[in-house]
């Protein structure tokens, strides 16, 4: 199914060496063990890279600083700087990407199967408004990547009809599920044995598709993501490298839409999060 998924990537000009990625980051370590709430909000899951200590921004955040992709080891030392700089040259990013995270318009929550939870009369009023805001924008969109449950696909399905000719990608990734144990906890959410399930493949989905451009890209780009609140919520943590056990503090309305910008430096900022100013009150939900 990944690989399936990294072709399809490739199809739309995109794919940047993502597999890779992707594949990497399904090895998962040890989940935190026990101790008290102090500790364990100290000790993040191994999958999400995250570390004890935060406040410096990790310039390598996405392993994709050009020095880390240069074997030194190989360096001639009769060229000496020169043909380091040049070696660096070619790692860089040139191009800004922009990330379009949506979520799923309202839906039927009460349907016994996943097939069933389709979107509302309401929901697809959302949809409509949010894929005639992106048209709107003006943008040429590069490609639409969505989750494959049924919310997702309907949403993505009703958007598309305002951007016609975008590619569009599906893929279970991003299909929702509950990221990492949340900070402060909450007596209602999961044993930590879906964190650990769910976690690796949205720590996968981050890996995969948010980082700096690959080097190869000469334009800036411009590409959608529709998917779920929880997911969303997650990668913005992890985007900022603000603490990922944060993710339930942020809420996000259906149809919402939040912008993030990852220039060629590798550094990363949010430019909307949750934005639903173009719909009106009354079609305004977050179920």
């Amino acid at each position: 199914m990944a690989f399936r998924q990294a072709l399809q990537l490739a199809a739309c000009g995109l794919a940047g060496g993502s597999a890779a990625v992707l594949f990497s980051a399904v090895a998962v370590g040890k989940p935190r063990g026990g101790g008290d709430a102090d500790t364990r909000a100290t000790e993040p899951p191994a999958w999400t890279g995250a570390r004890a200590g935060r406040g410096v921004w990790d310039t390598n955040w996405d392993r994709r600083e050009p020095l880390s992709l240069v074997n030194l080891k190989k360096r001639n030392v009769e060229s000496g700087e020169d043909e380091l700089t040049s070696r660096l040259d070619h790692y860089k990013a040139k191009a800004t990407r922009h990330i379009f995270l949506i979520r799923h318009s309202q839906y039927h929550v009460d349907g016994s199967l996943e097939k069933d939870r389709t979107l509302t009369p309401l929901g697809r009023e959302q949809a409509e408004l949010t894929g005639l805001r992106l048209a709107s924008l003006g943008l040429k969109f590069n490609k639409i990547v969505h989750s494959s449950m049924t919310r997702a696909v309907e949403t993505t399905d009703i958007i598309s009809k305002h951007l016609p000719g975008v590619c569009r990608v599906s893929t279970d990734l991003l299909r929702e599920g509950a990221p990492i144990e949340p900070d402060p906890p909450v007596s209602h959410w999961k044993p930590e044995a879906v964190y650990y399930e769910d976690g690796a493949r949205i720590e996968a989905a981050f890996r995969n598709y948010i980082h700096r451009a690959d080097a190869r890209q000469e334009e800036d780009s411009y590409e959608i993501f529709i998917c779920h609140a929880n997911v969303i919520r997650y990668i913005v943590c992890r985007a900022l490298q603000f603490p990922p056990e944060g993710w339930l503090r942020l809420s996000l309305n259906n149809g919402s839409i939040t912008h993030l910008v990852i220039r060629p430096n590798g550094r990363v900022a949010l430019r909307t999060l949750g934005d639903t100013g173009f719909m009106p009150p009354d079609k305004i939900t977050r179920s």
